[in-house]
């Protein structure tokens, strides 16, 4: 069922990257504008936990991770096989089915940066920002 939901979630990441302008290889990069990105799991208690990514690094994002903090693992990249680019922000559904709140939050850059963070509050949050 795991894998599953982790292929499903891919699928509708995918899709949702593929209507908004992906950044190619080279930068400046235009990425992935304004695009809602949903996961086809929900947990029952109601609770949102879409967060809206911001990257103002002034590098591109290649990889985002969001992993429940009580796993020891990195999930799948949220963002596939799009980028961020610098300047813009994308609205993440981070809900995975478990019911979790806690997330661990991964992000590697074009400049060979690499931002974790730790027990990220997503039911708590609407934005989160990476900066320089």
């Amino acid at each position: 069922m795991n894998a599953f939901k982790t292929i499903a979630r891919a699928a509708v990441i995918v899709a949702a990257l593929g209507t908004a302008s992906v950044a190619a290889a080279a930068e400046p990069a235009v990425a992935a504008d304004k695009a809602a990105v949903s996961a086809p799991v929900q947990s029952r208690d109601g609770l949102n936990r879409r967060v809206r990514i911001h990257n103002n690094t002034g590098w591109t994002m290649l990889r985002f991770y969001a992993s429940d903090s009580r796993i020891t693992d990195w999930q799948e990249d949220m963002l596939g096989r799009g980028t961020l680019a610098a300047g813009n922000s994308i609205m993440m559904n981070i809900d995975d089915g478990s019911g979790a709140c806690l997330y661990d939050f991964k992000a590697e850059f074009t400049n060979g940066q690499v931002l974790t963070r730790f027990n990220v509050n997503v039911c708590q949050i609407a934005d989160y920002y990476y900066t320089r």
